[in-house]
């Protein structure tokens, strides 16, 4: 992977040399904050804007997305995300590397990050791999099911035995409380991995801190999702770059909104 544009002279030591996974890491743990809370929102996307090729994001990528993927789960304290996207996209437990586990263990971090899905529904089945396979590391913490007062009574009781449930919100999850839950539990850094519904509503209560946007060099076509999802905005959010990497024909954005430090 190679750094193409560098808008932070603070890496400009990289500028035109290969990354290796520590130093990848390096490049995203550049300019987190170590006094508050930091949310990330993680996408890939195709050049005409779509996250999904039949309902996954899997087509968009490929080893060097899977590299970015991996160093943002390594640097997060949890990893926040939508029950459609965990349902769509199978999702586990994460599983972080040795070296990395280290490393995390030595910032102070749980060895791998917290699992989070938002369902104010609670829609979610107590079979799935998120809460059958932490059986295999009883070092894993529980995953975390994000819901609501009026969920039904009888899903959020299974998902009790399975998940901690916290409750943030009366008929709609509050993305605010659901931060200060995370926070509360030692997880003030948070990825979003979507789906585009959760990371736009994040964005307009303006509780997003950086964009890690990779662009994938597919034009998708239409009757694709596409990255922003609900209501229409008032006005549009300006972002100011952090860095551009390349690897794979595909470009790594890191963007962080313009008031952000």
């Amino acid at each position: 992977m190679r750094a193409l544009l560098l808008a932070s002279t603070a890496l400009a030591h990289l500028a035109a040399a290969d990354l290796d996974d520590a130093a990848l890491e390096q490049v995203y743990a550049d300019g987190l904050p170590a006094d508050r809370g930091h949310v990330r929102v993680n996408f890939i996307t195709s050049l005409d804007g779509a996250v999904e090729i039949g309902g996954r994001s899997e087509a968009l990528g490929g080893p060097a997305d899977m590299r970015v993927f991996a160093t943002l789960r390594g640097l997060a304290d949890a990893v926040l995300v939508g029950a459609g996207t965990a349902r769509t996209e199978n999702y586990g437990p994460v599983r972080v590397r040795a070296d990395r586990a280290e490393r995390r263990t030595a910032r102070g971090q749980r060895p791998s990050p917290l699992v989070a899905v938002v369902s104010a529904r609670a829609d979610l089945d107590p079979a799935a791999r998120l809460f059958t396979e932490r059986a295999d590391d009883p070092t894993r913490a529980r995953p975390l099911v994000v819901t609501v007062a009026a969920a039904p009574p009888d899903r959020v009781a299974a998902l009790r035995q399975v998940a901690d449930v916290l409750i943030c919100g009366d008929t709609e999850v509050d993305p605010a409380a659901a931060l200060r839950s995370l926070a509360d539990r030692g997880a003030p850094r948070v990825l979003c991995e979507g789906g585009p519904r959760l990371a736009t509503r994040l964005a307009a209560d303006g509780l997003v801190d950086e964009w890690c946007i990779t662009s994938s060099p597919l034009l998708a076509g239409p009757g694709r999702a596409t990255l922003s999802a609900g209501p229409p905005w008032e006005r549009p959010q300006r972002l100011r770059p952090v860095h551009l990497l390349t690897a794979d024909g595909l470009l790594f954005g890191r963007w962080a909104g313009a008031d952000a430090g």
